[in-house]
Order: C-alpha cells, then sequence, then structure tokens
C-alpha cells in the first residue's frame, strides 16, 4: 500500500508490462504524483473499490480481460473517473470503439515522459490552466474597455461594447477566481451607468430620424431587417422568444449550432419602455406606440385598461405587411405553454408554404416573472450564471429546439431574435404615485409622480416618446443601469423583496440591446 502524495494527484497505471514501465513510473513520482499499478483489468476493478485515484492509464491490448473490457467496468463503477487510454494500434476502429467508451484521452506506443505529463495537466488541471488564463486574458482587457468607456461613443461603439463584455463575463464563469468576476460586475456597473447617459442624450432625437448613427429601434426592425429576406425565394421563420438577452442568446448558440450555422449575429435596439406592451407592439406594427394608439385606437391598451396588451400582434403584422406592399402569405403563432410547442411541432410542415412565419415563444418571460414570484425558482435561479443556466436547460428540452431541428432538414431562412431583454435589480429608487400609477418597476407613468429628477430619466410629455398620453399632466420616467422603483411605504420589505429579481422597462445594455440573429441550415 502506497502511502498517498498530497502535492499532486493520484494514477493508477494498468499494463500487463507494468515492470517495464519501471523509469515512467519513477518520473512521475518524483513529480509529486502517488502511482498505484495494476497488470490486469480485474486486479485493477478491485484497487479502485479500496483506492480513489484521480485518473487511469490503461493499456488497451491485455490478456484476460482487455483494455476496452475493464474500460467498460470502470465507467460503470467510476463514470466520472478520466481513463487516459495506450494502445499499440492505430487502427481507427480500436479508437472509435475507446472514443465511444468514453475515455479522456488516447497516447500511442511508445509514449515519452513529455505526452505523459501532458496528458495529466491536460485532464487534471485543465479547469485551472483556463481558469487562470482567463483571468489573466480580462486583466489585460479591462483598461481597454475601460477607456473606450470614457472616450465619446457612438450607438455602434456601444454595441461592441456590450458584446465584449458578454463575452467575458461568459469566459469568466470558467474561473475559480471570484474576486475577477467582482471586476467585471463592476465594470459592467460602470458601463451601464454611462450608457445611460448615452440613451438621455440621443433616444428622443433617434426616434425623429435624427443621426447618422441611429440604430435599428423596434418599430423598424420588421421594414429594416426582415423585409429584405422576403426576396428570397425561400420561406422565412421568426422565433421571437420574449425577453431573450444577448447572453442567453450566447448559451443557445453552441446547441441551435448542431443545426444551423450563424450568417449574421446582429443586435437592435429595443424602444422605451422595453416590455412586450410597447416594445413588440411596435415591432408587429412597425409604429411607435401613440402611432398605434391613434391608428387603431379599438387595438391599444393603455396601462389603466383591463385585458392583455398585446393581443393583436397578427392584425399588426398584416397591417405592416399590406402598407409597405407585401403581399405574401404568412402565419403568426404565439406558444404560451408546452402543449402549445408540441402541437405547433406537428403541424410545422403546414407552414412550409407559408412566405413569412411568426412564432413567438414566452418561456423566458415568464421565467423572469417566475424568479421574482416564486421562491423555488429564485432557489434555482439566484444569479446570473444560474439564470443561463435554466435557460439553456430548458431550451435543450423543448418544443423549440424541435422546432429548429426539423427547419434545419428544410431549405429556409431562420432568425432569433426577442423584444426586450431584463437586468437584475439591485438598487431601490424612491418613487410616489397615485393609485393609478403602474405597477412595473423599472418605469412609471402617472399624473402626479413625485421622484428626484437626477435619479430617473424622465420624459415630461410622453408624445415627445411617442408614448400614448391618458393623461394631460401624464409623465413617464425610466430607471436606469440596475436600479428599481420602491414606494416610501414600508420601503426597506420592497426594497429587499425585488433586489436581485430580473426586471425590464428600464435603460441598460441587457434591456436596449436586443440580439437578431440569422441563420441558414448546415446543410445550405
Amino acid at each position: 500500500m502506497k502511502q498517498k502524495n498530497n502535492e499532486n494527484a493520484s494514477i493508477l497505471w494498468v499494463d500487463d508490462e507494468i515492470d517495464m514501465l519501471k523509469p515512467y513510473i519513477l518520473f512521475l513520482e518524483e513529480k509529486g504524483y502517488t502511482v498505484y499499478t495494476s497488470n490486469n483489468g480485474d486486479e485493477a476493478l478491485d484497487l479502485l473499490k479500496d483506492e480513489a485515484v484521480d485518473v487511469v492509464f490503461l493499456d488497451e491490448n491485455m490478456p484476460g480481460m482487455s483494455g476496452i473490457e475493464t474500460l467498460e467496468e470502470m465507467k460503470n463503477d467510476f463514470p466520472n473517473l478520466p481513463v487516459i487510454m495506450i494502445t499499440k494500434s492505430e487502427e481507427e476502429s480500436i479508437m472509435e470503439e475507446a472514443i465511444g467508451s468514453n475515455i479522456s484521452d488516447y497516447l500511442i506506443k511508445p509514449v515519452n515522459p513529455k505526452q505523459i505529463l501532458l496528458a495529466l495537466k491536460k485532464n487534471l488541471e485543465n479547469k485551472k490552466l483556463i481558469s487562470e488564463k482567463t483571468t489573466h486574458s480580462y486583466q489585460q482587457k479591462f483598461t481597454q474597455i475601460g477607456m473606450e468607456l470614457s472616450g465619446n461613443l457612438g450607438y455602434n461603439d456601444w454595441v461592441n461594447i456590450y458584446r465584449k463584455l458578454v463575452y467575458w463575463e461568459l469566459e469568466l464563469e470558467k474561473s475559480s477566481d471570484e474576486s475577477i468576476g467582482e471586476v467585471l460586475k463592476m465594470q459592467k456597473e460602470e458601463a451601464n451607468q454611462v450608457f445611460s447617459k448615452f440613451i438621455e442624450k440621443n433616444y428622443l432625437n433617434w426616434l425623429n430620424d435624427g443621426g447618422s448613427d441611429r440604430p435599428v429601434l423596434s418599430h423598424n426592425l420588421v421594414k429594416e431587417k426582415l423585409f429584405p429576406l422576403l426576396d428570397d425565394d425561400r420561406p422565412t421563420f421568426v422565433l421571437l422568444v420574449d425577453n431573450l438577452r444577448y447572453d442567453q442568446w450566447k448559451i443557445l448558440q453552441p446547441v441551435i449550432e448542431q443545426f444551423f450555422r450563424v450568417e449574421k449575429d446582429d443586435i437592435y435596439c429595443s424602444i422605451l419602455p422595453t416590455t412586450t406592451q410597447y416594445a413588440r407592439n411596435a415591432l408587429f406594427a412597425g409604429l411607435l406606440p401613440e402611432t398605434i394608439q391613434k391608428r387603431y385606437p379599438a387595438k391599444w391598451l393603455n396601462e389603466s385598461d383591463e385585458g392583455t396588451k398585446n393581443q393583436f400582434e397578427h392584425f399588426f403584422l398584416g397591417e405592416l405587411l399590406k402598407r409597405y406592399g407585401k403581399n405574401v402569405k404568412h402565419s403568426y403563432n404565439k406558444i404560451l405553454n408546452l402543449t402549445a410547442g408540441r402541437k405547433l411541432v406537428e403541424t410545422m410542415p403546414n407552414l412550409m408554404n407559408n412566405k413569412l412565419n411568426f412564432i413567438v415563444y414566452n418561456f423566458v418571460d415568464m421565467l423572469s416573472h417566475a424568479r421574482t414570484e416564486m421562491e423555488v425558482i429564485r432557489e434555482l435561479a439566484d444569479d446570473e450564471p444560474a439564470y443561463r443556466s435554466i435557460t439553456l436547460s430548458w431550451f435543450e428540452h423543448s418544443p423549440l429546439r424541435e422546432m429548429i431541428k426539423y427547419l434545419a432538414d428544410q431549405d429556409v431562412n431562420l432568425v432569433i431574435t426577442s423584444d426586450h431583454g431584463s437586468v437584475r435589480v439591485q438598487d431601490p429608487v424612491k418613487v410616489i404615485g397615485d393609485r393609478n400609477t403602474n405597477t412595473n418597476l423599472r418605469y412609471k407613468i402617472g399624473k402626479s409622480l413625485n421622484y428626484n429628477r437626477k435619479e430617473v430619466f424622465d420624459v415630461r410629455d410622453p408624445h415627445d416618446a411617442y408614448l400614448p398620453k391618458t393623461n394631460v399632466s401624464s409623465t413617464f420616467i425610466f430607471a436606469r443601469k440596475n436600479d428599481f422603483f420602491a414606494y416610501p411605504n414600508n420601503f426597506n420589505y420592497y426594497a429587499k423583496y425585488y433586489k436581485n429579481t430580473f426586471q425590464h422597462g428600464g435603460i441598460s445594455l441587457e434591456e436596449m440591446l436586443v440580439p437578431f440573429i440569422k441563420l441558414k441550415p448546415r446543410n445550405r
């Protein structure tokens, strides 16, 4: 029995000619590794029951129980144990069988000490090495991003900064250094603070088509981004996942790329308020909310009106197509639950005769609301990585994935987009309103709002932002960065209750910069 050296990992080396490997074993022990040895599969399996080892070197060609047979037994009992296969043969069939049995790596005899060390580092220290490399890389980029934030930024500059922040946020999840994650969090907060000022300075001008740097906004998205696709002979499918942020798209991207190739990874800008009632109605109508209300008064519901605020999207889409002379066969489907999603999967072939198909999928938005209201979801989505993880887990087992899988075998154009994102709120901001004031935590509309103008972006005349005016003295106010509104009554209770929840309606990179992804099947 060996006394385990705690400085490095422990290894089990299984080879019927183990005595001939003594120089390698001594080499590893000199490097601080503990090495257990066995010359047959049966003995190796018994040893594993008594000793906790970190990795196995396994000879493929042994008499009696072969390496492949030993591997299968090991994986049955120890499925997460890394096994590195060592073989004399370079036959493809043997390699495929070993890889299919979930080996972590393989080496071809004769091996040398450098190969062995590299295999150990790759399989035992991989996470540590990636963590150190990622942390070092972000530290180098931190100053560069900080300098960019202090510059005179246009809209496209903000898109690039947001892409970088999302990239590093996802990369640093691989790091075990929690402090570097806090540094990125502070840099994101700084970015959102500066972005809020940028929006306050430019937003109203954008709505009047001012400036060469005006982004594509919700109400001109279909015209500017989708109409060009209708010139293609192929059907176009648009999957609008309500409340899908850009970082959530990046998490889903590897799964979707099993079926489709990304042709264009784009970002457009949601209008304010960044909610379904305003942003998504504007998207389908091709009009700003005030214009929708005036043109279709029976189909616009104000904040205080009873009823679903986005029940006429199909109508708005039809009107938009007619307005621009796009006489194309189209469909609209809204998925609110699992049953509806499964039913649509079954009827997907019926949609292939349409030129344009919109599918609105309402899961991520429900998740963000449930995260606020249900304690169990709060536990499951305690932070940003967990929120992304739940989104990925849902998608991998959802009818939406099945729809994408079906479309991958068709000759279609596919677009994945959203209407707005959400932000994880932190800091309460006091506001006083009457009983008719809306309940959203990221924006308020009312006729007698009392607030500190330094803490919000206020639009005293809704007409300036092309928003419906329900009262002659109505005012809109928007929360910035990760703030949220709370009333002075029971302020501390509500401040604690809503902190760390995901909300939308206000001004932040996460809410306003929305993914618009064009894809085509991998077989095209």
